[in-house]
């Protein structure tokens, strides 16, 4: 099956330089979006935004200029590694109901990195969004209560920077919801696909090496907090049956 890459910048040119090459070599179609000026270097072709999108805009205006089957969204800090793409959209091509492939992230250097996670709940998420989490583990969400899989298994929802969907999919759902502008477009996505009948899956033999800035870990009250906790409500509103959840 055919593949399509959306990479969306926001003011990270070098890491758009360093990570299209793994990826061109590895997708039938490539579009970059510069999400303000400055996004991507000089001479890389791409889709200049007259104002500023939220993430989740961007990528359905990716996907859009886009005809393969397959799509994977792109941070610029994740860089697939060699035949990552193939592991992950071969696994979709034999497999009916799965909308959404996650490779293994791992950091830079090398280290396992928690990109397959539970549903939120909203004890949980208050606990990752203050101070508590100093103080309290968050082994359940990220599943360190359990051993890292090395065979595929299915999952709740996988980070966005990095994601394989099956079009058909994209198209039943009506893409990402837009207004999530940075933050919880990934996780309500993979939310509204389990709910129609389509499969989330992790495969750790497609690896994909992911800076993950995590700004919302670093700092307690920065713009992108208040945008995490806007998406937050955001998904709260949509799915209140998550209030109810442990």
């Amino acid at each position: 099956m055919k593949v399509a890459a959306v990479v969306v910048s926001h003011g990270t040119p070098d890491a758009v330089a360093h990570s299209l090459p793994a990826l061109r070599a590895q997708v039938d179609e490539l579009v970059v979006i510069a999400n303000i000026p400055g996004s991507v270097p000089a001479g890389v072709d791409a889709v200049h935004n007259e104002a500023a999108l939220g993430y989740a805009a961007n990528l359905n205006k990716g996907f859009a200029l886009t005809t393969a089957p397959l799509v994977v969204s792109v941070n610029p800090d994740a860089t697939p590694e060699p035949g990552a793409i193939e592991a992950l959209s071969r696994f979709i091509a034999d497999h009916d109901r799965c909308g959404v492939a996650g490779p293994r992230m791992v950091y830079p250097d090398g280290t396992w990195q928690p990109s397959r996670r539970r549903f939120p709940t909203v004890a949980g998420t208050l606990v990752r969004r203050t101070p508590l989490r100093l103080v309290v583990p968050q082994r359940r969400h990220f599943h360190l209560d359990s051993v890292v899989p090395t065979e595929p298994v299915e999952a709740d929802w996988m980070l966005g920077g990095f994601l394989m969907l099956r079009r058909a999919m994209l198209d039943e759902l009506g893409g990402f919801d837009e207004g999530f502008r940075l933050y919880g477009e990934d996780i309500d996505l993979q939310y509204r696909a389990m709910r129609a009948g389509w499969e989330r899956w992790y495969l750790p033999s497609a690896v994909v090496r992911h800076e993950h800035q995590a700004e919302t870990d670093k700092r307690w009250l920065t713009r992108r907090t208040l945008w995490h906790w806007a998406g937050v409500a955001r998904f709260v509103r949509k799915h209140p049956e998550r209030l109810r959840s442990r």
